[in-house]
């Protein structure tokens, strides 16, 4: 039984999203992130990989990059959120969604895409509703940036449910 199934997202509210069929476990390696390995010169030179459109890049080395921008890429369509049950774990070529909390049945999956905070971040609105949504699909060692107010009040919120 695959742990995931596919489905209308309650995140990207025109698209699809991966839910788990049954309790995951953290630590389990939910889905392979597949793709076309391209060089990084051709991500730089090709149209295809404009911030116009959706991309589904993944950085592998200075060298290399995976392009996931395909109908057989099941993992393209795990939807990102600030508060994130799974992760990207890399090794070498090949990169697994790897659960990083427990997920219970019917979960969404979700990561972070860690977009990182440049003058384009306003082109990726977030629509997680995670309580700490900073309102853009950005990296969270950066979220900071677009709202210190907020990311002080989050860390004080963060920090007193956790005492």
């Amino acid at each position: 039984m695959k742990l995931y199934k596919i489905k209308k997202s309650n995140i990207d509210n025109k698209g699809r999203g991966l839910y788990a069929t049954k309790k995951i476990k953290a630590g389990t390696k939910i889905i392979n992130y597949k793709g076309k390995i391209v060089t990084n010169k051709e991500v730089d030179e090709s149209d295809k990989y404009d911030n116009g459109k959706p991309i589904y890049l993944f950085t592998l080395n200075k060298r290399y990059t995976l392009d996931g921008d395909f109908s057989w890429n099941t993992a393209g369509l795990i939807n990102h959120s600030c508060s994130p049950n799974s992760e990207y774990d890399g090794k070498g070529l090949k990169i697994w969604i790897r659960a990083i909390k427990d997920i219970e049945k019917g979960e969404e999956i979700t990561c972070d895409y860690g977009f990182s905070f440049d003058k384009d971040y306003k082109q990726f609105p977030c629509r997680c509703q995670a309580i700490n949504c900073c309102g853009y699909i950005v990296r969270e060692e950066s979220r900071w940036r677009i709202n210190k107010k907020f990311s002080m009040s989050q860390k004080k919120r963060l920090v007193n449910n956790s005492l």
